[in-house]
């Protein structure tokens, strides 16, 4: 197995020549199976190091590499996209057909795989994000996280090393919000998927292993949740906030509760409130 399936060496980006870079100077390293939040407010360089790590973008400087291959080098193109699939924002603007069966389908038809093979990789895939029932139903009549997590089975059905999202959960309301990162979630824990998950929902990120904080196209922060978050006041110097449980346990220990750090979501958090009484 590879160290890393995702890697931004002595990186720089910029979008045009004479521009300010939207990344610079980054390093970072993916490695299988990991589930990574990327937090920074807007203009810090998270969507930029999305396309980055899918190969939509190519660095201005350094070097990226999906799986060993280098994002710079066009007979790579296909492999890469098919191995670090890349989830937006609005999940309208990634479907492509009228039926459902068909969008899964269509990022299918780009890499050439088998007809004969399309049939099973689709009901597989709207099988892991729960969609299987909805086959034959028109994507524009689901709600959003419904959208979202058809556009999710599209990546899913060309079987990649890793799932990028880019804030997928912005324009859902709360239950659509809880489904897809349920779904992401399970996949990364099941399936083995590495995620890189970029959000400005600090509930969803304190549910991540590693948590990375971009800033002025830099990361400036990467570790634990616990080791981010603990930092709350760095983090409000870059307009950020905390995850609620943790303003929550603060607030907690300053009135002599024994609230342990770690405690970061609403589960957690009960559990250890009750063992205080």
């Amino acid at each position: 197995m590879e160290e890393f399936i995702l890697r931004v060496e002595n990186v720089s980006y910029a979008y045009e020549e004479g521009a300010g870079m939207a990344v610079q100077d980054m390093n970072l390293a993916f490695r299988p199976g990991e589930m990574t939040a990327v937090l920074g407010h807007n203009g810090s360089g998270k969507s930029t190091l999305a396309k980055l790590l899918n190969g939509l973008y190519t660095p201005t400087v350094g070097k990226v590499t999906v799986c060993g291959m280098d994002t710079a080098l066009d007979e790579h193109t296909w492999q890469i996209r098919q191995s670090a699939g890349l989830v937006f924002q609005n999940p309208d603007n990634q479907l492509v057909a009228s039926i459902v069966r068909d969008d899964v389908a269509f990022g299918l038809e780009n890499i050439g795989v088998p007809s004969a093979e399309m049939p099973g990789r689709i009901e597989d895939a709207l099988r892991d994000v729960g969609m299987l029932d909805f086959i034959d139903r028109a994507p524009h009549m689901l709600s959003g996280g419904q959208k979202q997590r058809i556009a999710i089975a599209g990546i899913l059905a060309m079987r990649p090393r890793a799932l990028i999202l880019d804030e997928a959960t912005a324009m859902l309301d709360p239950k659509g919000r809880r489904e897809v990162f349920s779904v992401v979630e399970r996949l990364n824990r099941e399936q083995g998927i590495t995620v890189v998950w970029i959000t400005h929902f600090m509930e969803e990120a304190a549910r991540c292993r590693r948590v990375i904080v971009m800033d002025q196209g830099k990361c400036v922060m990467d570790g634990t949740p616990a080791e981010v978050f603990t930092q709350a006041e760095r983090l409000r110097a870059m307009r950020l906030d905390v995850p609620p449980m943790v303003a929550l346990g603060d607030l907690l220990r300053a009135r002599g509760l024994r609230i342990p750090r770690e405690a970061m979501d609403i589960e957690s958090m009960a559990r250890e409130v009750l063992a205080c009484r």
